[in-house]
Formats: C-alpha cells, sequence, structure tokens
C-alpha cells in the first residue's frame, strides 16, 4: 500500500510560477514511478508529466513541454510550473504505477493522491 499526499497548487495569474508537491509513504516507495496527471471540469483526466522506474527521461505531455519540470528526491516528487496558461487550469493528481516506465495511461495507475486544486485567471 502506498499513500500520496500532495501539497502546493493556488491561483495565479497567467503567465505566472506555481510548484506542486507529492510525499508518497507505504511499502516499497521505491518500487513506483510518480508522477502527474490533472482533470478539469468535464475533461478526462490526463497525462501531465512522469519520472519513469528506474531513472532515465523524464516524460512530458506536448502542452506542457519547455514550461513544466518533475523532479523527484526519493519518495517526494514536485512539478515546477512556469509560464502558466489558463488552460492549464484543472486538479493535479499525483500517482504511483509500480515499476511503471510508460506511465500516460490513468488506468494503469496503482495509487492516486487525493489531487490539488490549480487556477490560472486571466
Amino acid at each position: 500500500q502506498v499513500q500520496l499526499v500532495e501539497s502546493g497548487g493556488g491561483l495565479v495569474e497567467a503567465g505566472g510560477s506555481l510548484r506542486v508537491s507529492c510525499e508518497a509513504s507505504g511499502h516499497n516507495v521505491n518500487d513506483y514511478a510518480l508522477g502527474w496527471f490533472r482533470q478539469a471540469p468535464g475533461k478526462e483526466r490526463e497525462f501531465v508529466a512522469a519520472i519513469p522506474w528506474g531513472g532515465g527521461s523524464a516524460h512530458y505531455a506536448d502542452s506542457v513541454k519547455g514550461r513544466f519540470t518533475i523532479s523527484r528526491d526519493g519518495a517526494r516528487v514536485s512539478l515546477q510550473m512556469d509560464s502558466l496558461k489558463v488552460e492549464d487550469t484543472a486538479v493535479y493528481y499525483c500517482a504511483a504505477e509500480f515499476r511503471g516506465s510508460y506511465f500516460q495511461v490513468p488506468q494503469r495507475m496503482d495509487y492516486w493522491g487525493q489531487g490539488t486544486q490549480v487556477t490560472v485567471s486571466s
């Protein structure tokens, strides 16, 4: 069992920056890839960024490449969001996938955090 607790988020004007973080705890956390999805009202949950299990290059959705940066330090994964756009407004969810390498399919995630709201105003 793995628990994921997000922090950060909030309200920012377009062009601004925010940082969200997620602390994982529980059994064999190092066996899990960690990353982020988001869900805007009326839309499906979509992949944002992840660091695959075992290391390697981070993966990003095309919509956030060059603006968002994901990092992991042990059981903590953070998402630095710069040059935010109104369309980045969503609930951001931390997720964990056991030994995940692709990490872009919500249905494959093993654990989810409770989500944190990010709102970007125009």
